[in-house]
C-alpha cells in the first residue's frame, strides 16, 4: 500500500522548519489595529475564532518532527485559550507601548508542541484602540496564505464587500515568452538575479533573538496614483520600493548612499487555488534600489523598469524550478541556498503582500491597520514588509536592536522619503 504522505511537510516548509534556531524564530507577525470603542470580550474573540477554525485544518495540528521527516499531526489536547489570549502586557497607553510589546512577541519562539499560532489581544490603549498581534509560522503560511488564514478566522466584512474584477494582486500568472526568449531563460535569470556580488553589505551583522519593530503608512490611493502619473505606469510595489529607497538613503546618510540589492519575495500561488491551501509556494527576485539617486521621480523610473523586465522574462518562475530541481540533492541544494542567501548577493528583503480589498472588521470593531513584520535573518538585519487593507498599506519595519538600533528613525525617513515622492509627482 502507497503511505498517505498528505501529512507530510512539503520541501518548502520542512526548510523553513529547518531554518530556526536560538536566534530565528520562524514565525511573521501581522499588527491588526482596531479603531476606538468598546474593549473587546476574550471570551467571545475566543468562541468565534474557534467556530471558524474547522475551516483551517493546520489551525489544530501541530508539526511532529519524531520519523524521518516532519507530519503535521492533530494537536489531541488543542486549547483555543493558548493561540487567543490576552497580550502579555496590560500596560499599553501609547503606540510606543504597542510597538515594545509587539516587539516582544516577535523575539519569542512558538511552541512546538502546539499548533503554530497566536493571536495576543493588546490595550486598550488611552485613545481606546486596541489591537491584536496574529503570529503564524512561515512552515504553516507564507505571506499570501497567511492572508488567507486571517480572513477565514479573524476577519469579518466591514460592509458589503465590491465584487472583485481582474487579476488578484500578489498572486501568479506566467507571461508568453518568444521561443529564444525560452531557451535563455534560465541561463539568463541566472545572471540577472546571482550574478552581481557586491561587497557593499551594510546589513550584514549578527543577529541575536532581540527584535525592535516600526511601523509607517501610506493610503493606497494616493500610491497608485504615484505610480500612474509615470510615462510607463509603475505598480504599487515599484512606488513601494522607491520609498523604501528614499528611507534608507535618508537613514544612512550621504557616505551609506550607495545602489544596493533587495531581495524580494514573489508569491507563486494561483488564483485558482482554494483558500485552505496554506503551503509556502514563494520564490524571488533581486532588485537594484538606486540610493544613490538623488532624484525620487528617477529612483522610481529605474526600479519600475526593471522589475517590468523581470516579470516579463519570469526571472521568478525560473528560480522556484532550479531551486527545487538542486533542492534533490542535499549538498548541491543546500551550497544553492546559501549562494543564494548570501549578503554579497542582496542586502535586505523587501516584501509585499495584499491584504483585504475592503474593510474588515474583528468582533464589530473596524480595522483600523494592518501591518505585517517579518524576521531579520543572518547576515541581514534589517527586514521590511508591507501589507494592503482596503485604503492604507502598512509598511513594517523589523531588526535586531543589538545590530541596527533606533529602528523607528527609520520609519520616520520613510515616511519622509514617501511625502518626498508624492511632492515630485504633484500628488
Amino acid at each position: 500500500m502507497v503511505p498517505d504522505d498528505s501529512d507530510r511537510l512539503s520541501a518548502d516548509d520542512a526548510h523553513i522548519l529547518g531554518l530556526e534556531s536560538a536566534s530565528i524564530t520562524g514565525h511573521t507577525l501581522k499588527l491588526v489595529v482596531l479603531e476606538p470603542g468598546a474593549a473587546l470580550d476574550i471570551d467571545a474573540l475566543r468562541a468565534v475564532v474557534a467556530e471558524r477554525l474547522p475551516s483551517q485544518p493546520r489551525a489544530t495540528h501541530r508539526v511532529d518532527t519524531s520519523g524521518a521527516e516532519p507530519r503535521w499531526v492533530a494537536a489531541a489536547d488543542f486549547d483555543i485559550s493558548q493561540h487567543v489570549r490576552h497580550g502579555p502586557d496590560v500596560s499599553c497607553a501609547t503606540t510606543s507601548d504597542l510597538w515594545r510589546i509587539v516587539s516582544g512577541l516577535m523575539s519569542e519562539h512558538l511552541d512546538r508542541s502546539r499548533p503554530l499560532w497566536t493571536f495576543d489581544l493588546i490595550g486598550p490603549l488611552a485613545d481606546g484602540r486596541q489591537a491584536i498581534a496574529a503570529r503564524i509560522h512561515h512552515a504553516m503560511a507564507d505571506g499570501i496564505a497567511g492572508v488567507r488564514f486571517l480572513n477565514s478566522v479573524l476577519f469579518d466584512a466591514y460592509q458589503e464587500a465590491t465584487k472583485a474584477t481582474g487579476s488578484t494582486p500578489g498572486q501568479h500568472d506566467s507571461p508568453g515568452l518568444t521561443p529564444l526568449e525560452e531557451a535563455w531563460r534560465l541561463p539568463a535569470a541566472l545572471i540577472r538575479e546571482l550574478g552581481h556580488p557586491d561587497d557593499y553589505a551594510p546589513f550584514d551583522r549578527p543577529v541575536t533573538i532581540a527584535r525592535e519593530l516600526a511601523f509607517a503608512v501610506a493610503p493606497l490611493v494616493e500610491v497608485k496614483a504615484i505610480g500612474r502619473s509615470r510615462p510607463n505606469a509603475a505598480t504599487v510595489n515599484d512606488v513601494l520600493l522607491a520609498v523604501i529607497a528614499g528611507g534608507l538613503r535618508r537613514w544612512l546618510g550621504e557616505g551609506g548612499a550607495r545602489d544596493l540589492r533587495a531581495q524580494i519575495p514573489v508569491s507563486l500561488h494561483h488564483r485558482a487555488e482554494v483558500a485552505t491551501d496554506l503551503s509556502n509556494r514563494d520564490s524571488f527576485l533581486n532588485i537594484d534600489l538606486p540610493l544613490a539617486e538623488a532624484d525620487p521621480l528617477r529612483r522610481l523610473d529605474r526600479i519600475s523598469a526593471e522589475t517590468r523586465e523581470r516579470k516579463r522574462l519570469d526571472d521568478a518562475d525560473e528560480m522556484y524550478d532550479l531551486f527545487h530541481a538542486l533542492g534533490c540533492i542535499k549538498s548541491i541544494g543546500a551550497a544553492a541556498q546559501r549562494l543564494a542567501g548570501s549578503s554579497h548577493e542582496f542586502s535586505l528583503s523587501i516584501s509585499n503582500v495584499p491584504g483585504p480589498r475592503d474593510p474588515v472588521q474583528v468582533a464589530g470593531r473596524r480595522v483600523q491597520h494592518l501591518f505585517s513584520s517579518s524576521e531579520p535573518a543572518a547576515h541581514h538585519a534589517l527586514r521590511i514588509s508591507a501589507i494592503s487593507c482596503a485604503g492604507d498599506m502598512g509598511i513594517g519595519l523589523c531588526t535586531d536592536p543589538t545590530a541596527l538600533p533606533d529602528i523607528a528613525a527609520l520609519a520616520d525617513c520613510v515616511e519622509a522619503s514617501y511625502t518626498e515622492l508624492r511632492a515630485a509627482a504633484g500628488i
